[in-house]
């Protein structure tokens, strides 16, 4: 008798991706209780060092021989990188999980609709704008979310797009192996940063176990299962149902940090989540999130 947990169950990847993206949220919990110690910037220095290590040890890139010119789009790629996480843990300093994911899911679903020739993904980009404008406090609310936080958000969406854009061009281009390096070039962008707040703390053997947990939640299990997913799923349905992950933050967020919604927020959340699903399974080539083939530290 075929079980969800069989692997010839039809519900058997669907479980997989769930399993990916509550692990992913799992993660970036797990990573804000780092924030104490080190720092937004420290703990995105940590997340990213330690997935470039297991990436590089995966991967071994540098097996493949690359022109010179190749590590412009390869730098390109791993600044984006680079700057989506740092820019996201930034957002989670001041506004919750949930929110800080909907707000950068806002970079995939432009590469979506730039990428679409169909007039209903204008209807859809409105619903997400709805959503966006439902997110923006007035009046008596204008102190319950941080501007700040929000920007940051949002400008790390801006690098989640570009992250996209480049990642596809590096991975048709020179190898899936560009992932690594890409990851490499993110950490010691980044690393810097988190030097800069933490100093010789970010290197603390007692801050090391988490460290790495939240490399392995927020990277390398939920890539290891997404790509176990696309084997098995058809890449449309896989995007519509990775629109998801904003939910899958929210309630993260309200089950690991206490951090509760207003009905109003969860009602934002929905329409982006909704104008996310509705482009992506309208589309033939849906954005894949963290790289155009495998992906790398994609926050949270």
């Amino acid at each position: 008798m075929s079980t969800p947990a069989s692997s010839s169950s039809p519900l058997y990847p669907v479980l997989l991706l769930v399993i990916a993206m509550v692990s992913m949220q799992g993660g970036a919990a797990l990573a804000k209780s780092l924030f104490p110690a080190v720092g937004a910037q420290g703990t995105a220095a940590l997340r990213l060092l330690f997935s470039a290590v297991m990436l590089l040890a995966y991967f071994r890139p540098w097996r493949i021989r690359m022109p010179a010119s190749a590590w412009r789009l390869v730098v390109a790629y791993g600044l984006s990188l680079g700057a989506m996480n740092l820019l996201f843990y930034m957002s989670l300093r001041t506004i919750p999980l949930g929110i800080a994911v909907a707000l950068e899911f806002t970079g995939p679903l432009a590469v979506a609709l730039l990428s679409s020739r169909r007039l209903a993904d204008f209807a859809w980009i409105a619903l997400a704008a709805a959503g966006l404008l439902l997110l923006v406090p007035h009046g008596a609310d204008v102190h319950t979310l941080d501007p700040a936080g929000m920007a940051y958000a949002l400008a790390a969406g801006l690098c989640w797009a570009l992250y996209i854009v480049f990642g596809r061009s590096a991975g048709v281009r020179h190898g899936t192996q560009t992932v690594a390096l890409a990851a490499s070039v993110a950490a010691l962008a980044v690393l810097p940063f988190g030097l800069a707040q933490a100093g010789p703390a970010l290197f603390s053997f007692d801050l090391l176990p988490l460290a790495i947990g939240v490399a392995v939640l927020s990277s390398s299990l939920p890539y290891a299962l997404e790509i176990t997913v696309l084997a098995r799923m058809p890449v449309r349905i896989f995007g519509t149902l990775l629109s998801l992950e904003p939910v899958f933050a929210a309630l993260s967020g309200l089950l690991f940090l206490g951090e509760a919604l207003t009905l109003m927020q969860w009602a934002a959340v929905a329409a982006i989540v909704t104008a996310s699903a509705g482009i992506t399974a309208g589309s033939g080539r849906p954005a894949r999130r963290r790289a155009g083939k495998p992906a790398a530290g994609k926050t949270p």
